[in-house]
């Protein structure tokens, strides 16, 4: 099973690779062509797009997740 994500946040025009299996989270450089370029701007004319992810959740930090509180 994959243990990389993209991730792209709400009003964040940055796109981050989190690699679950190092434990660590990286900004990408812009894509320049490709699905992941296309991607990014669906994204941007408001599209949500998920792909082999079954729950994410913005928080405001992660003490809002220790406390069970996933309300922004």
């Amino acid at each position: 099973m994959a243990k990389v994500v993209v991730i792209g946040i709400p009003g964040e025009t940055e796109l981050w690779l989190a690699d679950l299996g190092a434990g660590t989270v990286t900004k990408l450089p812009p894509a320049k062509g490709g699905a992941l370029a296309e991607a990014h701007k669906l994204r941007h004319a408001g599209a949500t797009i998920t792909k082999g992810v079954d729950l994410a959740i913005v928080v405001s930090s992660k003490e809002a997740v220790a406390s069970g509180q996933f309300v922004g």
